[in-house]
Parts: structure tokens; sequence; C-alpha cells
């Protein structure tokens, strides 16, 4: 009887042993994820050397490996804020973000796990109150991109010395009071009118040009058509003049009577010409047949 206890209790111990082996075997062995870095921590103690990607050997029970993501990460954020001319600002971003490997002890050590809300986020709100202070809320809406620029710029700077790197900062929207947004509204209404009025003037004045432009192309056809015909006329009386000559006159005149002579009076000769008898009458006075 004694000899089976003992067997069986040699059982379990070499059991127990096995086991203990292979849960030692197993807490000596760690692997990193892709994308992450292991930072030491032995009895407590952070090292400052990290684990890179792959599987690694460490003291069993007596170390630890916090796996830290180097990933690139997003977080995005509400923020409330004053322009130049304190009009309240509501906006809305997006960060892309990053911890440098070799920061990754540092920052478990002197942050934790919950960096993004300790360090990222309110510098994230301290950045935007900044920077949307330097600008008007026209300003904000018509210089986004580099409105958002500038934010990022100063967040990257801010948070850089904790080992956070920023890859893409991104206004998401702007957001103004109601009475600022009627107020907008009523400008792109003002500027649109001012816009279509300009036009119609502007079209009245292309049509102004268009038409005195017709009227003085017509009046040199106009011109040119009467300085042509005058010209043509010159030419033909110089032509007609040319081809006349002394009989030509008197043929003429020849063509032109119609068979009866003319009543002439002589001043001279004092004679009157019958035209109808053809003598001719003395207008002196008669002399006395006595004489």
């Amino acid at each position: 009887m004694s000899m089976k206890n003992n067997k069986l209790r040699n059982g379990i111990l070499i059991g127990a042993v096995v086991l203990l082996a292979l849960i030692a075997g197993t807490s000596a062995v760690t692997i990193v994820p892709a994308g992450h870095t292991g930072v030491i921590v032995t009895m407590g103690k952070v090292s400052d050397r990290v684990l890179s990607e792959g599987m690694h050997l460490k003291v069993p029970f007596a170390q630890q490996i916090v796996m830290m993501n180097n990933k690139i990460q997003k977080t995005e954020i509400d923020s409330n804020g004053v322009s130049k001319d304190l009009q309240t600002v509501s906006s809305g971003v997006a960060i892309n973000y990053h911890i440098n490997k070799d920061d990754s002890a540092k920052i478990y050590q002197s942050i934790g796990e919950g960096y993004a809300d300790t360090v990222l986020q309110p510098a994230i709100q301290e950045s935007m109150k900044a920077i949307t202070a330097q600008y008007t809320a026209e300003e904000l809406i018509t210089k986004r991109s580099a409105v958002g620029e500038e934010i990022g710029a100063t967040l990257a700077e801010k948070v850089q010395e904790y080992g956070i790197l920023i890859d893409k900062f991104n206004i998401i929207n702007f957001d103004f009071s109601e009475e600022f947004n009627a107020a907008i509204e009523q400008k792109q209404v003002a500027e649109q009118n001012k816009l279509r009025a300009e036009t119609e003037k502007e079209q009245k004045v292309i049509e102004a040009q268009a038409d005195a432009e017709q009227k003085v192309i017509a009046a040199k056809a106009e011109a040119d058509a009467i300085r042509q015909k005058a010209e043509a006329e010159a030419e033909a009386n110089e032509k007609i003049n040319a081809s006349l000559n002394e009989n030509v006159l008197k043929y003429q005149q020849i063509e032109k009577w119609n068979g009866e002579y003319p009543n002439v009076v002589s001043s001279d000769s004092s004679i009157l010409v019958d035209a109808s008898s053809g003598r001719a009458a003395s207008t002196q006075p008669a002399e006395n047949a006595g004489e």
C-alpha cells in the first residue's frame, strides 16, 4: 500500500515539475508582433533597451514585456475657440500620428500607454485655440488649408519632445454661430447680385460698342458708295466732254430744231425778221412821200 502511495506521489511530483518547466519555458519566450516594440520591465524597472519585432528570450517570472504600438494611429477631436474678430469657432479635426520606436521605453516610463489622452489631445486643443485666434472667422474659411498646416506644425512641435510624431493633420470642419452664418450668406448674396449687375453692365457696354461699330461701318460703306458714284459720274462727264466738238454740237442743235425760225430783233440794223414770212421789215420811221 505504501509503495502505491509512493508511486502516486512521485507521479504527481514529476507532473508538477514538467508543468512548471513548460510554464517556465513558455514564460522565457516572448514574441513582439509587427509594428510594435517590446518594453522590458524587470521587477518593476523599465529598461532603456526595447525589443524589436520577432521572438525573444526573457527571464521567466522576473521580466515583463510591454507591447507599444508604433503603427500609424488616428484620433478625432472636437475643439472650441475664438477667432481674431471674436467669433465663436467650433471645429473638428482628425490627426494621424505614431510614436517613435526609440522613445517607446521613455513614453511608457514617463507617460504610460495612455499617451494619446494624456499628451496628444490636450496639445491638439491648445494648438487649435492658439492658431484660430490669429485669424478672423472669414480667413479661417478662405485660408483653411494654410490654417490647417500651421496648426499641424504647432502641434508637431509640442508633442515631438514626448516621442509622438504627427503624420497628418486634417481640419474636418469649421462651424460658427448662426448670426455669423447668416451674415456670410447675406454677403454672398450681395456679392452675387453685384457680380450679376456688373456682368449685365458689361454686356450692355459690349452691345453698345457693337452697335456703334456697326453704324460706323455702315456710314463708311455709304460714304464709299457716294464717293464711288461721284467718281463714276465725273469720269463719265469727262468722257462726254472729250467726245464733244463743234460739228457734234451743231448736229445736236439741228436734231432738236422744230422747223420754226425765231423772231429776232437786231439792235444794229433795227430790222425785225418775221419768221413766218421770212421778210425783214424796217423799224425806222417812214419818210414823207413828197420828199
